[in-house]
């Protein structure tokens, strides 16, 4: 209750977090012509960064020899790259909710083509961790969810349609990168590969940054969750271990399916063809369930994502050498982990809100990360010491099938935010 200037008293002023969307500037406005100019600049963004990321898989065979090491010491790269780019998310996305997302779209570009460029001069793999592993890693992890959360508070009707369609970079990224990769390593060899591709990094975000714009629902508004507070919530703490369990198995294919086809007796071209299948089934994921999230339930298509997780899995065991089922595994595995990735900023959205959405997306990919980190390590231990496959991929579909069940008890036991 507040007085006016005689004493009486009045009715309390309305308190307003944040100004009406039809007050502010046209080009401040949500699901306005803006945020479809982000969505490009970010989607070109993701697909430099994830291109190199998931050609790793090409460079695999030559660095093995190169070093003379085993499949899960070079695996170890890749695995540290993954878990730096999720768990360092949870504080550049908070740094983003801060700052906005240009500085740390600037940082993604340095350590990236940096990582690269050092990368292409180690002769020892234990260095090749520090340049690669963790220079990259913390390179994607400056861009991805600063960027991704960047989309989200642009868009509130269309949002799952615009994080489907950023995300495609990455889908994109992953279509080029990996034969690129494989025809440039072919003709100039890995380490001018890595010089080539650290330029194309940079000029690649350095391009996307003049978008990234921050967003008119990250201004003002109310409190942020703390991280205390949202894994004092049963829902979050399951869907975190979710996404743990989901990082385990996921990464094992992106990479080994590039080797397991060449020892399977498909060409090397050819088997790079795979990453590039994978990279579509992604795109489309991202794409055409992105779409769909506004008439089925970005909550209902997650789970989805989840399921076909576990159906690639299977296909995976069954596929041997043939190069079909191989591209059936890679599609559907694409449009999983498309489809994950591209809907978690809306899902993390509708159960959390939108404040403090950065900090949010970055503390529950930092399960993916913690995941990333042991499943391509101990899947390539396994196949080293029992000399075949299958033990890995049947345990990877064993977590897979856990994940699902995690999330499905998460969304059982969540409430959605208030939105408005």
């Amino acid at each position: 209750m507040a007085t006016d200037g005689s004493g009486r008293a009045t009715a309390a002023p309305d308190i307003v977090d944040e100004p009406p969307l039809d007050v502010r500037a046209p080009g401040d406005r949500v699901d306005s012509a803006r945020g479809w100019f982000v969505v490009a600049g970010v989607a070109m963004a993701l697909s430099c960064m994830f291109g190199v990321v998931y050609s790793f898989g090409s460079f695999f065979g030559a660095m093995a020899e190169d070093f003379g090491a085993g499949k899960g010491s070079i695996a170890f790269i890749f695995s540290l790259t993954i878990f730096f780019l999720f768990v360092l998310g949870a504080f550049t996305g908070k740094l983003a909710d801060r700052v906005g997302p240009r500085p740390l779209a600037v940082a993604a570009g340095v350590f990236i083509a940096g990582g690269l460029w050092a990368t292409s001069y180690v002769n020892r793999m234990e260095v090749g961790y520090l340049t690669y592993g963790v220079s990259v890693g913390v390179g994607v992890a400056c861009g991805y969810v600063p960027l991704v959360t960047l989309v989200s508070g642009w868009f509130e009707r269309h949002r799952a349609h615009a994080l489907g369609l950023a995300s495609a970079g990455v889908g994109f990224g992953t279509v080029v990168g990996a034969p690129l990769a494989r025809r440039l390593i072919d003709a100039y060899g890995w380490r001018d590969t890595y010089r080539i591709l650290a330029v194309i990094v940079a000029v690649g975000l350095l391009l996307a940054t003049g978008l990234a714009k921050r967003a008119p629902l990250t201004k003002g508004g109310g409190p942020a969750p703390s991280w205390r507070e949202l894994f004092g919530r049963r829902s979050f703490r399951l869907l975190y271990l979710s996404g743990v369990f989901m990082g385990l198995a996921l990464f094992v294919p992106f990479v080994f399916l590039i080797r397991y086809a060449e020892e399977h007796g498909i060409a090397k071209t050819t088997a790079a063809t795979l990453v590039s299948v994978l990279g579509i089934g992604s795109m489309s994921g991202r794409v055409v369930l992105g779409a769909l999230g506004g008439r089925l339930g970005v909550l209902r298509l997650y789970q989805i994502c989840f399921l076909s997780l576990c159906a690639s899995f299977a296909v995976w065991i069954f596929a041997g050498g043939s190069f079909a089922l191989l591209v059936v595994f890679a599609l559907l595995l694409g449009v999983s982990y498309g489809g994950y990735v591209a809907l978690a900023p809306a899902v993390a959205a509708h159960l959390f809100g939108v404040m403090g959405l950065g900090g949010t997306v970055g503390l529950l990919y930092t399960g993916s990360g913690i995941g990333a980190l042991g499943g391509p390590p101990a899947a390539g231990w396994l196949i080293d010491v029992t000399g075949t496959y299958l033990v890995a991929q049947a345990l990877a579909m064993a977590i897979a099938v856990g994940s699902f069940v995690l999330l499905a008890l998460a969304l059982h036991n969540a409430t959605p935010a208030r939105t408005g």
